[in-house]
């Protein structure tokens, strides 16, 4: 009998190690800490002298962004920078994953399989070639992160986009802010807070194309101090192709206290259950003759994944004066995992524990003006796996071919300074340290093989910008920055050479970049943004085969390469009630050299990039409680893998969406929703993968149609 958790004993004490670290730092920092003087309105946070000018104004309302972790204006903010806002997220016809929530921002690769919620994402070609999953991007939900040490996030079911408020989106190498997670950007979701009467509350109802379902109820409020919200949800589908049925449900909890003058504490309770089944991609042929069907091994094998989790997480900021603060994070999770796939069906376990502390100082000198920031961050997991093999339909063989335990841990210090020259000038410097151990415990021994092994990854990475306002309405930056990637965890535990232990020929991808962008509003009614940049990697991750192993993925550093890219975004109200938004992409992206089978070859596009999308979405409100709106989703032609050898053709996609609203009394409202998605039934290729079985085409939807149901009260 082999122990398939680790103990409750051994995951308490992870915890416990984290929470007195992060709160021991806390408490020893405020002496003499209390929860008197108790103060029950909102903190104001006033803007420094001389600041008023840097907010960005839009038909009436104040825009101001600010980036994780940093706390600057727009304005100052030496990098790109994207910001989702509920105007945008509240039209969205499903509300189930992250392809709609992000089409609006540059830069941002979202690959949907099966039109649910199993997602690909990448950022400037960051992260394109991994199985599933993101990789190398930071992704934060209300303050905790998703990533686990090695900066991979295996999923976002715990995120209900329908409860989301605003997404910060930054793009390009943030390793000196959050290590390997963040080599290829920051997305940092927060969802809706309680508040501000005594209760609210909303329910939502969808239903659509292919017994798509959804149902949704939320009630929160503020009290004493206290704001509070708590939803569940319920979404299921059938999906377009054969096998490619899905349910999950969310339940959310989120409690903010206010109720000092100087702390500011939220709790988080999260539960997740995610099932879906998985069609995998089709051959050309199988493409033109049916693009709605699974791919045979996909039903021989009955490949599915299914996701249970739960999690438990704090943040708060304490403020030691005026001019200091210390912020804190502490987080425990739990998953069980189960996947099929065609050679074993796998179990895990996963218990996941984090934190960080960090510390900022406000100072100034004449009139200098400096923000230092510096901290550290810890996480730990452990990965309970075993592996029998599939006899066929999904069905387990008595036998074990694999029982691992990987323990990982992420120890990180970093710091970084802003300071205000004056005459609208700023400059950013960071530097990050990054120490991540994985090690594995082969408990089955087969054959009398040990397969147990580490695998430590060690960088540091720095990043410089400076930004410049001209005038208020009009702004330029530019920065450098590194990146740092380890080999994610998915990557390491796919061993060629045998069915359990790490891949031990991988190293991390390392990168430089720079960028230089300009910013800035016309008149009141057009505010924009363009970046141009220029991304060096070094040992990018690539797919592959065994001939022996024919149903298995395994990973290698493939090659190098180089990319240049232009992102716009706009956002323009031409008349009253008329929004245009436009969001466009350029992306030359080429490998210097990359290795596939046994040939080398240079000079190649990378696989799965177009080189042009465009996203333009109108919305028209003729009279107060109705809205129109049209979108355009536009892409061309990508290359199948490195070898440029087959391409999937570009395609144009147009959606249309109604949203009217009725009043419930003097308090309560409720929208009605129609969307249609592809109107024209185009047929085409959502996405590929460079399978070398030449299972690489994943076919996209054809029309569908959507309603909903949206009461407040």
């Amino acid at each position: 009998m082999y122990t398939r958790l680790p103990s409750v004993a051994r995951r308490l004490e992870r915890f416990l190690q984290i929470t007195g670290v992060v709160l021991g730092a806390l408490l020893l920092a405020v002496p003499g800490w209390s929860l008197e003087g108790q103060n029950h309105e909102e903190p104001q946070v006033k803007a420094p002298a001389g600041k008023a000018g840097k907010t960005a104004r839009v038909a009436g309302g104040e825009v101001v962004v600010t980036a994780p972790r940093m706390d600057i204006p727009l304005n100052e903010n030496p990098a790109a920078t994207t910001v989702v806002d509920r105007s945008i997220l509240s039209v969205m016809p499903r509300t189930i994953a992250a392809d709609e929530a992000l089409a609006s921002v540059p830069g941002v690769k979202v690959d949907n399989q099966a039109n649910g919620e199993r997602v690909h994402l990448s950022i400037r070609g960051q992260g394109i070639l991994t199985e599933h999953g993101i990789r190398g991007i930071k992704v934060l939900l209300d303050g905790i992160p998703l990533n686990d040490p090695t900066g991979f996030v295996p999923d976002l079911y715990d995120v209900d986009w329908a409860t989301v408020q605003r997404i910060e989106v930054l793009r390009g190498p943030a390793s000196s802010l959050y290590g390997g997670a963040g080599s290829g950007g920051i997305i940092n979701i927060a969802t809706s807070d309680g508040g501000p009467g005594p209760i609210d509350g909303l329910a939502r109802l969808d239903l659509g194309s292919h017994g798509f379902f959804k149902v949704l109820a939320q009630a929160g409020g503020a009290h004493d101090g206290m704001r509070y919200r708590f939803a569940v949800s319920r979404n299921q589908g059938n999906g377009y192709r054969v096998h490619t049925a899905f349910n999950g449900t969310n339940l959310y909890g989120k409690i903010q206290l206010r109720n000092t003058n100087r702390l500011r504490l939220t709790a988080i309770v999260a539960g997740t259950s995610f099932f879906n089944e998985n069609a995998e991609g089709l051959n050309l042929e199988q493409v033109e003759e049916d693009p709605t069907q699974a791919n045979p091994d996909a039903l021989a094998y009955n490949e599915y994944q299914k996701t249970r989790r739960g999690t438990l997480g704090f943040c708060g900021q304490y403020d030691l004066s005026p001019a200091q603060r210390i912020s804190f994070t502490v987080y425990g999770r739990h998953t069980r995992y189960r996947e099929s796939v065609p050679s074993s069906i796998i179990h895990s376990g996963y218990d996941g524990y984090g934190g960080s502390v960090q510390y900022s100082l406000q100072s100034s000198i004449g009139s200098l003006r400096n923000h230092l920031d510096a901290g550290a961050d810890l996480d730990w997991q452990d990965i309970d796996e075993y592996k029998r093999p599939n006899l066929g339909g999904g069905l387990e063989g008595p036998e074990i071919v694999a029982d691992q335990l990987i323990s990982q841990g992420g120890k990180a210090l970093f710091a970084f300074d802003r300071l205000d020259l004056g005459h609208n000038w700023n400059i950013v410097f960071g530097a990050r340290h990054d120490h991540i151990d994985n090690e594995l415990d082969d408990r089955l021994k087969a054959g009398g093989v040990d397969l147990s092994g580490n695998a430590t990854f060690s960088k540091t990475t720095a990043r410089l910008g400076a930004a410049w306002s001209w005038r208020p309405s009009l702004g330029f930056y530019a920065s450098w920055g590194q990146g740092f990637l380890p080999p994610a965890t998915e990557e390491l535990a796919s061993n060629p050479d045998s069915l359990g232990g790490f891949n031990e020929g991988l190293r991390p991808a390392t990168s430089h970049s720079f960028e230089t962008g300009v910013r800035g509003q016309a008149w009141t009614r057009l505010t924009y943004e363009v970046a141009l940049f220029r991304l060096m990697t070094h040992g990018d991750f690539g797919r592959y085969r065994r001939p022996d192993r024919p149903l298995e993925t395994f990973y290698r550093n493939a090659g190098d390469s180089r990319r240049y890219g232009l992102e716009t975004q706009l956002l323009w109200l031409p008349i009253d009630r008329l929004t245009l938004r436009l969001a466009y992409t350029y992306s030359h992206f080429k490998y210097d050299e990359v290795s596939i089978g046994d040939i080398v070859y240079s000079d190649t596009w990378l696989p799965n990039t177009p080189r042009q999308m465009a996203y333009l979405d109108v919305e028209y409100s003729p009279l107060c409680h109705l809205a129109l709106g049209a979108a355009v989703d536009a892409r061309s032609r990508a290359y199948i893998d490195g070898t440029n050898a087959t391409w999937i053709d570009g395609y144009t996609l147009v959606h249309l969406r109604l949203k009217y609203r009725v009043h419930l009394g003097a308090t309560g409202t409720m929208d009605v929703m129609l969307a249609i998605r592809n109107l024209t039934g185009t047929s085409y290729i959502a996405f590929t993968e460079p399978d070398p079985d030449g299972n690489s085409y994943q076919p996209g939807p054809g029309r569908e149609y959507f309603a909903g149901v949206l009461a407040r009260f």
